[in-house]
């Protein structure tokens, strides 16, 4: 029997990589002799890179990039497919995470680091990058991204405006002569699942500005200012970013990555979980576990477990689901071939022993998910 565990990370106690090697220990406890191949995945969100790099047994790469005010950081990127490929996550070197509540200004953060990482990526030979932008500190479109890669953002005096949001007001013509050519030969693709456009009520600064610590007046000033820089972007470079779904994402980097590198953006789940190589491991298989915190209707539309899923189910192959509690609309999930949905609670763990041990909970829920049915006999 050949069995395949896929569960995305449980927030807040496993990572996706954690919850693999839990889920494939109760496996084999419970079926020694079956074959249990482990792919965590993700959904383009925190811990994507980690599940791309272990799922295509990748390596890690470290580089040295300014955060979203100037600070040093230690950043970090992945190369797969023989380093042909490059996976990261935005919020590595310019994440809401790096900069204290006190010194929080989304007016100034920037995302030159994320530049930085980037350029570090294409350097190491990387001809393709997937990308998750979640949980940026910074709204400004991606101006710090393109300085970072060569992009001269020029005033009405010629001179490179300063890093920064609010700066964008005074951009007069964007200079790309500097960019690496070698950029045109990359391909870029963006988990993204948000459909903001750029400015506007529903824009980047307006939704997103507030949680990253902008005021009425703040929010006012930088749509203002993304709304120059998109009208900047179409005449110096012809491309209209500002009302394509999802350029608002991560204060316009979704924009601003379109704009400059030719980027794809594309719903999180499906890239993601393709470039895990899932779908490879699918031939022979008889199960497939997958997993993820709470089930409800939303791991069927848009998570990873749901990808999964749809998926495994396209083949015939049964699913089980382990999460931690259920939620509203999990019920959907048996459209998708879910055959079956075990919590952990429901399996007699209280909340202090999944927090405490959550590696041994799970292993004991997969022992009981593949004990239950006899599939697995």
């Amino acid at each position: 029997m050949k069995i395949v565990v896929a569960p995305n990370s449980f927030k807040g106690s496993l990572s996706a990589t954690q919850a693999a090697a839990a889920i494939a220990r109760g496996v084999r406890e419970a079926l020694p002799r079956a074959t249990v191949v482990e792919v965590p995945i993700a959904d383009g969100g925190e811990g994507t890179a980690e599940a791309l790099v272990t799922a295509n047994r990748g390596t890690y790469q470290w580089v040295n990039v300014e955060g979203p005010l100037g600070d040093a950081v230690l950043a970090s990127y992945g190369l797969i497919d023989g380093g042909s490929t490059a996976v990261m996550e935005m919020a590595s070197a310019s994440g809401f995470s790096l900069v204290t509540a006190a010194r929080r200004d989304v007016k100034k953060a920037s995302t030159f680091g994320f530049g930085q990482l980037l350029d570090a990526a294409r350097a190491a030979g990387a001809k393709s990058i997937i990308s998750g932008i979640g949980g940026s500190a910074t709204n400004d479109c991606g101006a710090g991204m393109a300085q970072a890669l060569g992009v001269r953002l020029l005033d009405a005096s010629g001179h490179d405006v300063p890093r920064g949001g609010a700066a964008l007001l005074g951009v007069e013509r964007i200079d790309v002569s500097g960019m690496n050519p070698a950029w045109k030969s990359v391909a870029v693709r963006v988990a993204c699942d948000v459909t903001n456009p750029l400015t506007g009520p529903r824009g980047a600064s307006a939704v997103y500005g507030p949680q990253k610590g902008a005021d009425p007046d703040t929010v006012g000033l930088l749509d203002r200012a993304l709304d120059h820089f998109a009208e900047v972007i179409e005449r110096d470079l012809g491309k209209r970013v500002a009302d394509v779904p999802g350029a608002g994402a991560a204060g316009g980097t979704g924009a601003g990555m379109i704009a400059f590198l030719d980027a794809v953006l594309e719903p999180g789940a499906p890239l993601v979980v393709g470039a895990s190589g899932f779908d490879r491991h699918l031939a022979g298989a008889d199960l497939v576990i997958t997993g993820e915190g709470r089930a409800d209707a939303q791991t069927a539309y848009g998570k990873a477990p749901g990808e999964v899923a749809r998926r495994a189910h396209a083949l015939g192959i049964p699913v089980v689901l382990i999460a931690g509690s259920k939620g509203p609309g999990w019920e959907t999930l048996s459209e998708l071939g879910v055959t079956s949905v075990v919590t952990l609670i429901e399996e007699g763990a209280d909340l202090q022993s999944a927090l405490n041990e959550p590696e041994g909970v799970l292993a004991r829920a997969a022992v009981v998910a593949c004990r239950r049915h006899p599939w697995t006999t």
